[in-house]
Formats: C-alpha cells, sequence, structure tokens
C-alpha cells in the first residue's frame, strides 16, 4: 500500500509537469491555430538558461526564475510570433507543421553551441524541506510543482473566460478581422499567448529538469507527453487537458512500478505516452473540413518524360564515372547513403509535396522494410518488393486508425508511431537481434549477387531514377492532378464528392512503400543495419532537408539526399561547429518553411532568368543567315506577320470584318 502511494505522488509530480508545458500548448493552438512541435524545445533552452544563470554565473534562484520565465521566455514569444508563426495558421497545417519542426531542430542545434555536452546538474527547489506521510517522503520540490500546476490551470481557464483579454485572444482565431473593426489588436494578442506559453514551455522544463538532467534530446521529446494530454482536451479544454495530464503522469508511473522490466512487457514501459496519444487520436471526434477561398501552392516546374529521362541517364552515367574512377569504398557507401536519402525523399515529395501531409517518421518507414529485407533473407526482386509491401501495409495501418482525421492528427499519429518503433520494435531482440544489428545480403539478379560496392550503387541509383520517373508520369497524370486538388481545397473536393479517406490511406501506403524499398537497398549496401540506422529523430532532419532544397520537385530530393548524407560528414569533420551546422538546418528550414518549392524552385528561376538573358544576346551575334524562299532562316517574322506572345492587332490593309464576325486568323 505504500508503494502504491508513493508512486501515485510520483506521478502527480510528473503529471503537473506535463500538464504545465501542455497548457502552454493549448494556449497557442487555441489563440493562433499554430500547433508547436518546437514546445518542448523551447522548454529545453529556457533550462539550461535557468542552470546558467544559477549555477554558472550564481545569481539568485528567484532573480533567475524572474529573469529567464518573466523577461526572457516573453521576448523569445514575442519574436516567434512576429517573425516567424505569424499568419501560418491561416495557411496549410503542413506549412505550420514544418516551420514549427525547423525551430525544434534548430534550437537543438543553438544549445549543443551554446552549450557544449558537458554533465550539468540543477538541484531542486528546497531540496533539504518536505513532508512525511505515512511511510513516503513527499519533497518540497515535488509540492511546489503540483502547487504550481494547479494555479496555471486556474489562471488560464480565468484568463480566457473571465476577461476581456481572453475573450480577444480567443476572437482573434474566430474572426481577427471583426476583432480589429472593435478596436481590437489581433496581432497584439497573439504576441500575448506566444509569451505565455513559452514561458509555461520554460516552467515545466525547469520543473523536470532536477529529475530528468539537463539533456538535449530527453527534454525536447518530453513534449511528445504533453502532446497527449492537450490532445485529451481536444487542444482547447484546459480542465481535459490538466486531467489528461495527470491521469498520464500516474498511469505512467504505475508502468514503470508493476510491469516487468525484462521480457515482451518491458518496452511498454518506455512508450506509454506514445500509446496514450495514439489512443487519444484515435478516439477523436470527426475532423471538420476547412471552408474557405481554395489557396494554392504554386509548384515547382514538372518536366516532359523525355527530359526526365536524359536527366536520368545523365545522374547513371555520372555515377558510373565516378564508380570507374577509383573511388574509396568508404565514399563509394556515401553515394549510396545519399542514394537512399533521397529515395526516402521522394516518398515525401508525393505525401507532402503533392498530397499535402506531413510524417514525422518517414524514416521509420525505412526501417520498417530495412528489416523485412533482412528477416525475409531473400535477396532478390521478389524479397526487395515484398519487403517495400510489408512497409507499405504498414504505412496503410498507421493511417487506418485515423481515417477520419487531417492535417495535424495524422502527422501526431506518426510521432506515436516512431516512437513506438523505436522502443518496443526496433530495440527488442526479436528484432535487431541480441546485439542490435542483423545481416543483410546484397540484391541479385536471376541468380547473380552484385558483390562489388560500386556496382550496387549503380544499381541503388538506377531505382532512384526509376522510381522518380515513376513519380513524375503519376504527377503529370489524372491522379496527380487529383492529389494537387486535394492538397489545395479539401473542402471543394468534398463538396464535389470526392471520398478522400481512402485515397489517404493508399498515399500513405505508397509512400511508406517507397521508403521501404529504399530502406531494403541500403539494408543491402550496408551487409549490417541496427536499430540506430532507422531512428525517429533522424527523420526530422530528413524531412527539413527536403523541404529546404524543396519537397515539391525530383531535383530537391536529389539534393536534399546528398545534404543530408553530407550533414554528418561536415559534423565529424568539424565537431566545434556540430550544433552550429543543426541551427543552420533548422532556421534555415524556418526561413523557407514557407515555399515548400525550396531552393529547387531558385534554381529553377536562375535557369530560366540566363536563358532568357543569354539567348537573345547569342542571337545577335549569330552570322547572318542566307535568304531562303524571300524570308531568312533565323527565325524571325516576316513584316507584318503576328509574333507568338502578342496581341494580333487589326491592320489598316485588313477589312473590316461584317458586325458580329471575327476574322479566322484573328480566332
Amino acid at each position: 500500500m505504500s508503494s502504491l502511494f508513493s508512486f501515485t505522488i510520483l506521478g502527480l509530480f510528473t503529471g503537473a509537469a506535463y500538464a504545465i508545458a501542455a497548457s502552454g500548448l493549448v494556449l497557442t493552438y487555441t489563440t493562433t491555430r499554430v500547433f508547436n512541435i518546437a514546445h518542448g524545445a523551447f522548454g529545453m533552452v529556457l533550462a539550461f538558461m535557468f542552470w546558467d544563470f544559477t549555477q554558472r554565473q550564481g545569481l539568485n534562484v528567484f532573480l533567475s526564475l524572474f529573469l529567464v520565465l518573466g523577461v526572457v521566455a516573453p521576448a523569445i514569444g514575442w519574436f516567434i510570433q512576429r517573425f516567424v508563426t505569424r499568419g501560418l495558421g491561416e495557411g496549410p497545417v503542413s506549412v505550420a507543421l514544418v516551420v514549427t519542426v525547423g525551430l525544434f531542430v534548430g534550437l537543438i542545434g543553438l544549445a549543443q553551441q551554446v552549450w557544449p555536452p558537458e554533465p550539468r546538474t540543477v538541484p531542486p527547489f528546497m531540496p533539504e524541506s518536505g513532508i512525511q506521510l505515512g511511510d513516503t517522503y513527499v519533497t518540497a520540490h515535488q509540492i511546489i510543482t503540483i502547487v504550481v500546476s494547479i494555479v496555471v490551470a486556474l489562471g488560464l481557464y480565468a484568463l480566457l473566460n473571465k476577461t476581456r483579454i481572453g475573450t480577444a485572444m480567443r476572437a482573434s482565431v474566430d474572426n481577427p478581422e471583426l476583432l480589429r473593426l472593435f478596436g481590437g489588436k489581433p496581432d497584439t494578442v497573439a504576441a500575448l499567448s506566444w509569451a505565455i506559453g513559452i514561458s509555461l514551455a520554460g516552467l515545466g522544463g525547469i520543473l523536470l529538469v532536477s529529475v530528468i538532467g539537463l539533456s538535449y534530446f530527453e527534454l525536447t521529446l518530453l513534449v511528445v507527453n504533453a502532446y497527449a494530454a492537450a490532445m485529451l482536451g481536444r487542444l482547447k479544454s484546459l480542465p481535459l487537458t490538466f486531467a489528461g495530464a495527470m491521469g498520464l503522469g500516474i498511469l505512467q508511473s504505475f508502468a514503470v512500478a508493476y510491469l516487468p522490466s525484462e521480457g515482451s512487457l518491458a518496452g511498454v514501459r518506455a512508450v506509454v505516452p506514445a500509446l496514450f496519444l495514439f489512443v487519444v487520436i484515435v478516439a477523436m471526434p470527426q475532423a471538420q473540413l476547412r471552408i474557405g477561398q481554395v489557396k494554392g501552392i504554386v509548384s515547382a516546374p514538372q518536366p516532359s518524360l523525355l527530359r526526365s529521362f536524359a536527366w536520368g541517364g545523365a545522374l547513371l552515367l555520372l555515377v558510373a564515372l565516378l564508380v570507374g574512377g577509383g573511388m574509396s569504398t568508404a565514399n563509394l557507401l556515401l553515394v549510396g547513403t545519399a542514394a537512399t536519402y533521397a529515395m526516402v525523399m521522394l516518398s515525401l515529395v508525393l505525401l507532402t509535396g503533392y498530397g499535402g501531409h506531413v510524417s514525422l517518421s518517414q524514416l521509420t518507414f525505412a526501417g520498417v522494410g530495412a528489416l523485412a529485407y533482412a528477416k525475409l533473407d531473400t535477396p532478390n526482386l521478389a524479397g526487395l518488393l515484398i519487403a517495400a509491401g510489408i512497409a507499405a501495409g504498414v504505412g496503410a495501418l498507421v493511417a487506418l486508425p485515423v481515417l477520419r482525421l487531417t492535417g495535424l492528427y495524422l502527422a501526431l499519429s506518426t510521432v506515436a508511431f516512431g516512437v513506438l518503433m523505436d522502443k518496443m520494435i526496433f530495440q527488442a531482440e526479436f528484432a535487431f537481434g541480441f546485439n542490435g544489428t542483423l545481416e543483410a545480403n546484397r540484391l541479385s539478379f536471376f541468380g547473380n549477387a552484385v558483390e562489388s560496392t560500386g556496382g550496387y550503387v549503380v544499381v541503388m541509383t538506377f531505382f532512384f531514377v526509376l522510381m522518380a520517373i515513376a513519380l513524375l508520369v503519376l504527377r503529370r497524370g489524372p491522379l496527380g492532378r487529383l492529389l494537387i486538388a486535394m492538397r489545395d481545397s479539401p473542402a471543394a473536393c468534398g463538396t464535389l464528392g470526392l471520398d478522400m479517406r481512402w485515397f489517404r490511406v493508399a498515399l500513405f501506403g505508397l509512400s511508406a512503400g517507397m521508403a521501404g524499398l529504399a530502406g531494403a537497398l541500403f539494408a543491402g549496401l550496408r551487409g549490417t543495419i541496427g536499430a540506430a540506422d532507422f531512428q525517429f529523430f533522424n527523420s526530422l532532419p530528413l524531412l527539413l532537408l527536403a523541404v529546404v532544397f524543396g519537397v515539391t520537385s525530383v531535383t530537391g530530393a536529389t539534393l536534399g539526399g546528398i545534404g543530408l548524407m553530407l550533414l554528418p560528414v561536415m559534423q565529424s569533420n568539424n565537431p566545434g561547429i556540430a550544433g552550429l551546422i543543426f541551427a543552420i538546418l533548422g532556421f534555415g528550414a524556418v526561413a523557407l518553411g514557407r515555399d515548400p518549392n525550396g531552393l529547387a524552385n531558385m534554381m529553377f528561376k536562375l535557369g530560366n532568368r540566363l536563358r532568357a538573358e543569354a539567348g537573345p544576346r547569342l542571337r545577335e551575334r549569330l552570322p547572318a543567315l542566307p535568304v531562303v524562299g524571300g524570308r531568312r532562316m533565323r527565325d524571325e517574322p516576316a513584316a507584318g506577320e503576328p509574333v507568338e506572345g502578342q496581341p494580333v492587332h487589326l491592320s489598316d490593309s485588313t477589312p473590316e470584318p461584317p458586325a458580329g464576325k471575327v476574322p479566322a486568323h484573328v480566332v
């Protein structure tokens, strides 16, 4: 009985910290319609700042709390709303998710650069104080956390429902223009919401840091637990959010206490919040379609089929020349890794660029394909396709439970899926074995295995080119046009009677199958694979680089695969700026997140401009061509002949047409 009471107190303490973080998340979403994936990353950075003030600079604890939560956090919130998330709530959900994921990664890189890895500790508040309840000793820090969470919940509820500023916060979401007509200031209200939300993220991080420790990833990914609590409140009910956080904390504490630490149920202890999140998402009611102005995304230009084959052949030739040029095995493995990442990014081009949905665990689907390929031990085309089919089935199963939901909920379901796969499947002995690695053979054709690393890299490049051409053919066909229509205006498609639910499941399945195919080829390239190759967190830089280089084009996927391959190389060669590289990647995605065409589209525009400027100059420098049939052979129009792209006017010599008729050549 005493142990039950002890774990209940521990669960209430953990749930109280979750409730504080989740309340800030709900506040920013309720008032701005932006779901802040980086909420935990802000809490992590502010916890490091609190340690800096108290431990390194020796400031008073209360003064440090005031500086962090009353000055720095509100200033960060104002800056983020003013220059980063302003207007994101009115756009596609995918754009808001990408921008906040960029903040997520950028803040982790910034923290690593400012506070390099080293042992750090933050003592709890009033460490020598506490009360004895029976056989259980409750620390003052735990009591403070529970009391503060109750005060925060009551204070936010009163703010939103009993004050004029709270009414303005809710009105700024429903109709900001009407609020402005009544003298309100929607931007100021949104900035205030973000200031309070970031302060609450920092408060939650500071209260938990003495238990978890100053860890870049543990504190940041802890926000997944806050997601679960916020989802129980449907991102709008603070009382339900508070109850969900407390219930989740107790459930997690009991799982640690009473579930076995070994065996098949051992992994459940670490994934209770992810399971809770997934169950809550599945149980949520039908998502309503957002009705309003149709806002399309201008996609990158699509090349013709002939040009696609030409560029694909050029890429194959380039890789073959690199292989034949005596490239070392280590560099060949890097080229093959770039091809793997590029293929996974092609799956994001289909899902995010064309379909408008975001997956935050796409590399996990690649891991499913790699695991299936290695377990099947059938290193031929049949085994490769079966592995891709298994990954496609898993992707469809992930989307199937949330068949009624869209946008944000689908993305969060992939978060839960990625965490579940990391903790329960990939780390289990039946998956990658006791030592965490699994052997895989290279692909064979008609019984002949591709033994050389260079030859296998060429095969991987061929599969990439094949997938890219198939994707472009799909985009130019009726299915591609349907995808774009559903991405730009789901409400319009719904009014036309299109059933988007099963189409969305099929889209998720096809995208996961493409990623699984890439993972299976990667397994053959490496020979041995492990759980570390497909961690959930690695899917976030993959998504960001796909967006930075252009998630709507094959060119963007190609450049993104090369960039992601070079990322760890640059970090290992320059360990002093490893965090800075991540910060540049994350904040670069924030800057380019509103334009999913990315750097690739800028390259297309630059190429078109150079051709437009160089073309006339080149024609001017050409020698005069002989006259044939009364006209020069150069493509100059004859006198009086209409010029393509210019309006046609009736000349004085053209007879006036009868009333109501138009000359045929004008039409």
